[in-house]
């Protein structure tokens, strides 16, 4: 399974914070039992909002594809030149 993305973690945790202070603030409960229930709806729609959140799009022509095994390229011919050898020229020197 794929870790999530950072905009995955940023929406489903807002989305949890937000909806658990709007429940609460609208039902006004305050027993024990009313308290776990939005916190668990909470939890349920920040996770249904993480994961439905679009995710980026692999590079074209790399999706489920995988490289195919090709043979090594054959080796250029080396293709040998002759040519003469030159000799050094050395200049006299007059002393």
């Amino acid at each position: 399974m794929p870790r999530p993305t950072t905009a995955q973690l940023a929406y489903g945790s807002c989305t949890v914070i937000l909806s658990t202070l709007a429940m609460l603030l609208l039902s006004q409960t305050s027993s024990g039992a009313g308290i776990a229930m939005i916190a668990l709806s909470a939890l349920a729609l920040g996770l249904l909002v993480a994961l439905t959140v679009p995710l980026p799009k692999p590079a074209p022509g790399a999706a489920g594809r995988r490289p195919r095994a090709t043979a090594a390229p054959a080796p250029a011919p080396v293709t040998v030149r002759s040519e003469a050898v030159r000799e050094p020229v050395h200049e006299r020197t007059g002393s």
